[in-house]
């Protein structure tokens, strides 16, 4: 798939699937805005591994609504458009509910909901008015298996990304009339840092055992299915939500 010409912003871009997307629209042609959130040297390391030039970094915070405009519209200066917004960037803080206080539930609550789906709401709605000036664009949103299945010890990021769905497919709606067409990707386990601490614990080859395939997916198996929603052609599947769980987990 190519994407020449074509200027893509990637939100948690640092990350394990943040950097497999990136190298994959880069790869095919795209200039990326890479944005990151706290690792500014791993964000540097992956622009300087890109193939093509004029990447650009973005730091900025996803819970501060003003930083995330800034974000967008710096996107769209720097690179002379926006083609597409990947929505990456999530946070996955555990917090059973009967093992953490009142206080604590807040914090992970607002900390989540902030990130996970305030902050991927602003961004496509900045986007969204970007996109409609020039004509259209694409949306792709990172959500989760556990948006349907459940998280019972992380509870605020299976309804954060329960509501990236719900999202997804309201916008789905309300943009396809101005041509910005809107997907997510629901993938289960993946081999990232995020999910490394029960990925090499006693429950590895179970969690590996719930998928047919003996495995969990990699970031460039995420990857794939983003750059292919952004990819010209599937326009008449905006509003799908793509499981990339290995037949993990169906609907």
């Amino acid at each position: 798939m190519r994407f020449d010409d074509r200027a893509v912003l990637v939100t948690g871009a640092s990350g394990g699937i943040g950097r497999a997307i990136c190298r994959r629209f880069a790869e095919g042609g795209a200039r990326l805005g890479i944005h990151y959130g706290r690792n500014r040297q791993a964000a540097e390391e992956l622009m300087a591994s890109l193939p093509g030039d004029g990447h650009r970094l973005l730091g900025a915070d996803l819970r501060d609504a003003a930083a995330v405009r800034a974000m967008v519209e710096r996107t769209a200066a720097e690179l002379g458009r926006l083609d597409v917004l990947v929505n990456n960037a999530g946070i996955y803080q555990l917090h059973p509910p009967y093992e953490v206080s009142y206080d604590d539930w807040q914090a992970h609550w607002q900390r989540t909901l902030a990130v996970n789906l305030v902050g991927a709401a602003n961004a496509c709605y900045c986007a969204a008015h970007l996109m409609r000036r020039q004509g259209g664009g694409r949306i792709v949103n990172v959500s989760s298996r556990g948006a349907f299945r459940g998280e019972p010890d992380a509870v605020a990021y299976a309804a954060s990304k329960a509501g990236l769905n719900a999202l997804s497919q309201s916008l789905a709606q309300a943009l396809g009339p101005h041509g910005i067409y809107v997907f997510a990707v629901a993938p289960g386990f993946v081999e990232t840092a995020m999910a490394r601490p029960y990925l090499d614990g006693e429950a590895a080859q179970a969690i590996a055992r719930q998928s047919p395939l003996g495995r969990v997916a990699t970031a460039d198996d995420v990857a794939y299915w983003v750059s292919c929603l952004a990819a010209d052609g599937g326009e008449y599947a905006t509003g799908t939500i793509i499981n990339v769980n290995g037949a993990s987990y169906l609907r």
